[in-house]
């Protein structure tokens, strides 16, 4: 005991007589010969030099890792107020820019191949703190600037049901079909460009006002082998190319109140900016001029939303805002969210939706009547209609669940297809039930959405969204959900959704509640195949939940209800292993049922296969 109490003295002796050397060395260092301040990574200012130069012996106890800031810091505009004045502390007041100490690990010069404990990046080096990603503010210490640029490229070949005017308009003279050759070529080019301004302190704290701009122009064009689908003027040809400009977001934020000590906050949001009201974009997903009021509750496990817009028209083939023409379309949305309910893991949420579409007569960009909808009456109408909703998604225990239940109430002054005056009454219901398995997710779905049974009453049942744009059951991978159909002057379903709507359009036609509805029952699975590479896959049976609007619609006995089998399968890559690039590709078909062939092959029995593939690259900075 005595041999081990001498050792720890003796030990505890070395220790103090390294510290006393190094502080009498540190003392007697004279002050001409002390290394200056290295400068700035990057051509990075310190807060040093935007003041008047402190006494020599000031600088020169400045340690060399405040002046090695990681990534692209830019130049500091925090001006010192106070300077060095004693070797025990150096006043640093522009707190994001403390820098770390180079390291040299092996003594070697610092060789690309060692390793390093950090990287200082470039300006354009999104991947490191980059004063231009929001690592590193651009004025003060609280205001950050984001900057966005963004490619987005979508090529499309696909075969659809294309009406011709028989006799006529067909690329082949002398043939009675309706529909012809059904090749089309779609390709659409986005380049965007997002200026994110904020001011705020810390990533678990909201910001405190944000101001947001992002200018989108756009590049389309579109070739199939009839002419009569491209513009009603036939000497136009089979094809046609766009370009359209728009100022797609845009939107000032500023936070009202902080709720409580744990970051719960209210703010507001005015201009244009995007929404989507539920999990999987069931009823409404749009990027539209609004006043939004948010916020959290409970450390943030509830989360609350008003909202209101004031639609402004689209542009037919790009989707876009088109600047500063109103639509005379209001919807208010209201939704609130709670986490951890009943089970960990998984949020409900309540919801409810107004949509009042007021009378217009509106022509697309393509001289065709879109609103009210080109078939029936022809005469402008009004759509007054409240939507419930009860929705989770999350997990409980090993499996993984999301549900969506809409109840539609309201009135329709004068449906197009009935008539007459009606009163809206319909459901729609969803669930996805999927269990993870290593790397695979095997999932199953069912959709269904009410259909009218009865065309020649006052009472709409059949389900119609908003504005929707459904990532369920293959979302942009099926054939079903990812192409337009078009139906005599409608289509029987739009791009980018599963309902059978029988609208003119999705982002400039009126909801139409005289529809033949529609089940879906799907099988798929997702395969993470290696960290860049996933795979989806999926099969979809459709069938009409009713068939009488059909009948009605087309003078037609006996409609089946079976439209057909979806199977899809595509491929995500992401080789950088984030969101910088991502290439989508995909190839789809529909089998026809006897439903889909009594729509669209009444003279020769049965349609064919229809097949499409598409290709989308994503480039973010």
């Amino acid at each position: 005991m005595p041999g081990k109490q001498s050792e720890r003295r003796r030990l505890w002796a070395a220790v103090v007589c390294l510290i006393l050397a190094a502080a009498a060395r540190a003392d007697a260092l004279p002050k001409e010969e002390a290394a200056p301040p290295a400068p700035a990574a990057h051509g990075d200012a310190l807060p040093s030099e935007q003041a008047p130069s402190p006494a020599p012996e000031a600088s020169t106890l400045l340690p060399s890792f405040f002046t090695h800031p990681l990534g692209f810091a830019g130049r500091s505009s925090v001006l010192p107020k106070e300077h060095q004045e004693t070797p025990d502390f150096v006043p640093i007041e522009d707190r994001w820019r403390v820098g770390f100490l180079s390291w040299d690990r092996y003594d070697k010069g610092h060789p690309p191949v060692d390793d390093y404990p950090y990287q200082e990046g470039h300006w354009w080096d999104p991947f490191n703190q980059n004063i231009f990603k929001g690592d590193y503010p651009i004025s003060g210490q609280n205001t950050f600037l984001n900057l966005t640029a963004e490619s987005i490229t979508v090529l499309n070949a696909r075969e659809v049901p294309t009406q011709t005017t028989p006799f006529e308009s067909t690329a082949r003279p002398h043939q009675s079909e309706f529909f012809g050759r059904p090749g089309q070529f779609f390709y659409n080019q986005n380049f965007s460009f997002t200026v994110d301004l904020f001011h705020g302190d810390a990533a678990f704290k909201p910001v405190d006002w944000r101001i947001l701009i992002t200018p989108v122009f756009n590049l389309n064009s579109l070739n199939l082998n009839e002419l009569a689908q491209v513009n009603p003027d036939v000497r136009k040809g089979t094809g046609r190319e766009r370009t359209f400009f728009a100022l797609q977001e845009w939107f000032v934020e500023r936070k009202l109140a902080d709720l409580s000590p744990d970051y719960d906050f209210v703010s507001v949001r005015v201009g244009s900016q995007p929404f989507t009201s539920d999990f999987r974009g069931f009823l409404f997903s749009d990027v539209n001029t609004s006043v939004r009021l948010f916020g959290t509750l409970e450390s943030n496990r509830e989360q609350f939303n008003l909202i209101a817009f004031d639609q402004q028209e689209k542009d037919t083939n790009s989707q876009l805002n088109e600047i500063g023409t109103r639509r005379r379309q209001q919807i208010l949305i209201g939704n609130f969210f709670r986490q951890d309910f009943i089970w960990p893991g998984y949020t409900a949420q309540a919801s409810v939706h107004y949509n009042h579409d007021q009378p217009s007569f509106h022509f697309n960009k393509n001289d065709v009547l879109v609103r009210p909808d080109p078939v029936g009456v022809f005469t402008p109408h009004q759509l007054d209609v409240a939507y419930l909703g009860w929705a989770g998604d999350g997990h409980i225990n090993r499996f993984n669940i999301t549900h969506q239940f809409y109840w539609a109430l309201g009135r329709d002054s004068l449906n197009p297809i009935a008539n007459q005056a009606q009163d809206i009454s319909a459901e729609f219901f969803a669930a996805e039930l999927s269990y993870d398995r290593d790397w695979v997710r095997f999932r199953t779905s069912v959709l269904y959405a009410s259909g009218e049974g009865k065309v020649n009453n006052k009472h709409a049942t059949g389900f119609d969204s908003i504005l929707d744009d459904q990532q369920f059951a293959g979302g942009e991978f099926s054939y079903w959900q990812r192409q337009a159909i078009p139906l005599f002057g409608v289509q029987l379903k739009n791009a980018g959704s599963l309902l059978a709507d029988l609208r003119s359009s999705k982002i400039e036609g009126q909801s139409n509640f005289v529809n033949p509805g529609l089940n879906l029952f799907n099988i798929g699975m997702d395969m993470d195949l290696t960290p860049k590479w996933k795979s989806i896959s999926n099969v979809n049976f459709l069938a009409f939940d009713k068939t009488n609007s059909l009948e009605t619609f087309l003078f037609q006995e006996r409609i089946h209800r079976f439209i057909g089998t979806d199977i899809s399968t595509g491929m995500e890559y992401r080789p950088l292993l984030s969101n910088n690039i991502i290439a989508k590709f995909g190839v789809s078909t529909l089998i026809p049922g006897q439903g889909f062939s009594d729509l669209y092959d009444r003279f020769r029995g049965r349609a064919n296969s229809l097949f499409a593939s598409f290709v989308q690259i994503t480039l973010a900075y």
